[in-house]
């Protein structure tokens, strides 16, 4: 998520902690799961809450966010810093004692029946910023990805125990994942600290994976960036995102695009902004030049009498519609160029014409003396 995280939570920069934990507060009841299910959109914004006040809600990461904005949590390999929750679970274990304060116990909190520590879970979704040239968006391209990630372990098959033995509920938890404490009419949840959530204690651990369920590994895909993407255009690639855990299905990939720069021209839209220059003469007499664009050379008429900065118009030749539309055009802005010497016959023509026009010019030798 690259949206402003004050904005998520709707509250100003200036706001106080409290201020900020009560905004979340808001929305985190607003679109709870147990309060919309089936909803994909409440879901979401659920987790795009939680990854907001899991920056501001924090002062050490909130005076990083506040200097360097989402940069600050970027990691190597091109992905975002690990501040997304891609599962609700992800969310209940992370903030399990504020949700308890929020809701106590019930279905509207972490509580012991949300959780199923033991079973399958998602693999986390995976960012990726890739630059592509500009050229690259006019055509479309493959482009060839490698990251580090993790995925299920094969000897184990996700379990984290060796093949042939199995693991053991917690016995501090009873297989919950979470240890519950009453205070006075609330009981409050916290991940267990025996099992650090997942509910049970592998004895025999998987020599291939340390116990963990899951590997390190270097993914190497490729991927179709489409014709039209732009700036901030984010490609799902489906499954290709980290491993799930005890044999939960992978997360995915999203593929965000940045434009690199181009030395001729500027993206507007569709539309691919240039400058033409041609000298006064070709302007006031009109001409017909060859310009590059990406279609290969082609030809420009310059009517005559045509004034600095004049708009002219190569259609179908910008940049393609994302949906599959019609291209636009490369928008070309005369520019006269104008010589910094004359040679002598050249001023001899010009002060013949400025004679002939009745215009009082210098009586220096040169025009741009």
């Amino acid at each position: 998520m690259n949206q402003d995280y004050y904005k998520v939570l709707g509250v100003e920069r200036s706001a106080t902690p409290d201020e900020i934990k009560k905004a979340y507060r808001k929305l985190a009841m607003k679109f709870h799961p147990d309060k919309n299910p089936g909803n994909k959109e409440a879901e979401d914004r659920f987790k795009e809450a939680a990854e907001a006040y899991g920056v501001l809600g924090d002062s050490e990461k909130k005076a990083k966010y506040d200097q360097f904005g989402h940069a600050a949590f970027q990691g190597g390999g091109g992905f975002g810093g690990g501040q997304g929750f891609d599962n609700v679970e992800d969310i209940f274990s992370s903030f399990g004692d504020i949700f308890s304060d929020f809701f106590g116990m019930g279905g509207m909190g972490g509580g012991r029946s949300r959780r199923r520590p033991n079973g399958a879970r998602r693999g986390a979704d995976l960012r990726y910023m890739l630059e592509v040239e500009l050229s690259e968006v006019i055509s479309g391209t493959d482009k060839n990805l490698e990251f580090e990630t993790e995925e299920g372990c094969n000897r184990c098959s996700g379990k984290g125990s060796e093949p042939g033995s199995e693991a053991s509920a917690c016995p501090t938890c009873g297989g919950a994942g979470q240890v519950v404490n009453s205070q006075g009419f609330f009981s409050v949840a916290t991940t267990c600290p025996s099992c650090r959530g997942a509910g049970q204690i592998i004895k025999n651990p998987c020599r291939e994976c340390s116990g963990r369920g899951r590997k390190s590994v270097t993914k190497k895909i490729t991927v179709t960036i489409p014709k039209g993407v732009d700036n901030g255009t984010r490609l799902r690639v489906a499954g290709e995102g980290e491993g799930g855990l005890r044999n939960g299905p992978p997360g995915d990939l999203f593929v965000e695009i940045r434009v690199r720069g181009h030395n001729k021209f500027d993206r507007q839209g569709r539309d691919l902004l240039g400058n033409l220059k041609i000298s006064y003469t070709q302007m006031l007499l009109g001409t017909e030049v060859e310009v590059e664009t990406f279609d290969g050379k082609k030809s420009v008429r310059i009517p005559e009498g045509s004034q600095p900065g004049r708009i002219l118009r190569l259609q179908g030749l910008g940049v393609p519609d994302l949906r599959g539309g019609t291209r636009g055009d490369i928008c070309l802005r005369l520019d006269v160029e104008f010589p910094k010497k004359l040679k002598r016959q050249e001023e001899k023509l010009l002060r013949e014409l400025a004679e002939l026009r009745g215009e009082k010019v210098t009586e220096k030798k040169g025009l741009f003396n």
